[in-house]
């Protein structure tokens, strides 16, 4: 994990603000807790219960996302579209922690840039959905938003929101953040033995040789590089990675939204990096109202409904005195209308001269659904929706600084095509997500590289 930074320049706290002020708002998204006094007992013990990020790694990251925002660093933010409870044991976390890890090795060779590691973990256990019920049958229950609120099994008392998952949530988000900061100290991210990253089933990957010859090519430059020095190149042995999820559920983000000596503000200490979905973005809504008074680095995704004002006004809230490092605008356009739907929204933030951090989600706008039932996403319309963020944002004159992706470590079947070309027959043989589907391992790791050449196509000038 990150070391101690100096604080940014001072931006002014809102005077109207508390952390609990999102309650005067329309809040969408949230569940309805049957027993109200459970739910402040919950919130009563999560508000004594330790921290899990501390307010210099936050603002570490704010500075990097600031040198990102100037071309000078590129954001990788990856992981689960909903962490399960279950999958809290060493194997999952560190297969996601090798994935992300791979995927920035093969940018940092090609982009010839420093890599700003964010996982989608250690907290990700909401999930928004487009109905508040579901029905099978007869039956209708609440919809299933995430271990954090219920559980996925289709009967009354799982699908009952149960305000004691929160305490669960935190005790498995520490969990996960202990175990990677002991894998990251411990020297798991060494540069100087990338081989150690490898999963196994990799090994046959149409993939591995040209992701085999960077890392050798990684080894060949750390190695000339000591023998310049005759010392060995400092800090190669452990990098910085930083944690996000969407806040969702504002009653469990205002219990570990805090003040720390030394600094001024609130901070929220759940994760160093949360963002706003589509579907919470509301200029008058909860939402937003929360985000606007934490001093986090803070993100919103940016859907093929905004309107170029509306965006403006949103951008007005969240960064009113422009602070560099602290807004990212996830654009998730979908592969047909991004070239429709964001030159506009590129145009209005440009001339307006507002400071954000530019990054494209491929994946949530391409989703779709089988004919064998699987809700999937086809990896041509990732990669498609990728390459032309590259090229509207050249076209516009900004600059696409980060990708935002949903992946794991694990051999799933989730995602159509890639270098093995899955079909929806292979749906069938490895499909674990309970939300959305997921890029696999290779396919992560095959994004990486598409974002790698196509960097490297755009004029030397935009690409910087």
């Amino acid at each position: 994990m990150p070391q101690r930074e100096r604080s940014l320049t001072p931006v002014h706290l809102p005077p109207d603000w508390q952390p609990d002020s999102w309650r005067s708002r329309p809040a969408l998204q949230l569940p309805v807790y049957p027993d109200a006094e459970a739910l402040a007992a919950a919130q009563a013990e999560l508000q004594a219960l330790p921290p899990l990020v501390t307010s210099w790694e936050i603002l570490s990251l704010k500075q990097q996302l600031a040198e990102a925002q100037e071309g000078k660093r590129f954001l990788l933010q990856g992981g689960d579209c909903a962490e399960n409870f279950a999958d809290c044991h060493s194997d999952v976390i560190s297969n996601r922690l090798k994935v992300l890890l791979q995927m920035s090795l093969v940018l940092v060779h090609g982009l010839r840039l420093p890599v700003v590691r964010v996982g989608r973990f250690a907290g990700q256990y909401a999930k928004p959905r487009s109905a508040d019920t579901e029905t099978r049958g007869d039956v209708t229950l609440p919809s299933y938003r995430g271990d954090v609120i219920n559980g996925p099994e289709f009967t009354e008392h799982a699908r009952t929101p149960d305000p004691r998952r929160m305490i669960k949530a935190h005790a498995r988000s520490a969990m996960t953040m202990n175990f990677t900061r002991s894998l990251i100290d411990g020297g798991f991210a060494d540069l100087h033995h990338p081989e150690y990253w490898n999963l196994g089933w990799m090994g046959h990957s149409p993939l591995a040789e040209e992701y085999h010859r960077m890392v050798a090519s990684l080894g060949d430059a750390v190695r000339f590089m000591e023998t310049l020095s005759g010392a060995e190149v400092y800090n190669l042995n452990r990098v910085d990675f930083f944690t996000s999820h969407e806040a969702l559920l504002l009653p469990y983000e205002e219990a570990f939204t805090r003040q720390v000596p030394r600094q001024w503000g609130w901070f929220n200490l759940s994760t160093h990096f949360p963002w706003i979905g589509m579907r919470t973005a509301a200029l008058d809504g909860a939402h937003v109202e929360y985000f606007r008074g934490i001093r986090n680095p803070v993100a919103v995704k940016i859907g093929p409904s905004v309107a170029p004002d509306q965006l403006l006004r949103l951008i007005d809230v969240l960064n009113p005195e422009d602070e560099p490092g602290r807004l990212a605008l996830i654009h998730r356009m979908g592969e047909a209308q991004i070239a429709e739907k964001l030159p506009p929204l590129l145009e209005a933030v440009r001339r307006d001269g507002r400071r954000v951090l530019w990054v494209c989600d491929a994946m949530h706008g391409n989703t779709e659904s089988t004919r064998n039932g699987y809700k999937t996403r086809r990896f041509d319309r990732i990669r498609g929706e990728l390459e032309q963020a590259f090229d509207l944002h050249a076209a516009a004159g900004t600059r696409l600084g980060g990708v935002h992706l949903e992946l794991t470590g694990e051999d799933v079947t989730e995602c159509i095509g890639g270098a093995r070309d899955l079909t929806e027959v292979d749906l069938e043989r490895a499909y674990r997500s309970t939300v959305d589907p997921r890029l696999n391992y290779e396919q992560a790791l095959e994004i990486a590289m598409a974002i790698v050449r196509k960097q490297a196509s755009l004029p030397r000038s935009i690409a910087r």
